[in-house]
């Protein structure tokens, strides 16, 4: 049992929308990444998922509206709603989600991630 320090594990993140694993809460995995653009427009059929913004600031895309979220808050985007996240800068993100979730979710392509590394 260590304790984890973001800014340590952000350092070692090169690549934008390709999370890392950094820890495990049972069936739930800590996910670190970076973000700078767009992604995709997607959703998850079966999970939830919580997006803590840390560092930089991220805007929730939906369908109807757009919701920002600035360091130190955090959003739950409920399975099955379509989404994408934006970030103007380089923004540092900590996901908390199923372990079975797919960061792409109903959508494969080029940025989806099958196998996570750790950090």
């Amino acid at each position: 049992m260590d304790k984890v320090s973001l800014a340590q594990k952000f350092a070692l993140i090169s690549e934008y929308w390709k999370p890392k694993i950094a820890g495990q809460v049972n069936d739930f995995h800590v996910k670190l990444v970076k973000f700078t653009g767009e992604f995709i427009w997607h959703h998850h059929d079966h999970e939830d998922e919580l997006f803590l913004v840390v560092k930089g600031r991220m805007r929730m895309c939906f369908r109807d509206r757009e919701v920002v979220v600035d360091p130190g808050e955090f959003i739950i985007v409920p399975r099955g709603v379509e989404h994408k996240p934006v970030a103007e800068g380089e923004t540092h993100v900590v996901l908390l989600e199923p372990a079975t979730t797919l960061n792409t979710g109903n959508v494969r392509n080029e940025r989806t991630v099958p196998e996570l590394d750790r950090v």
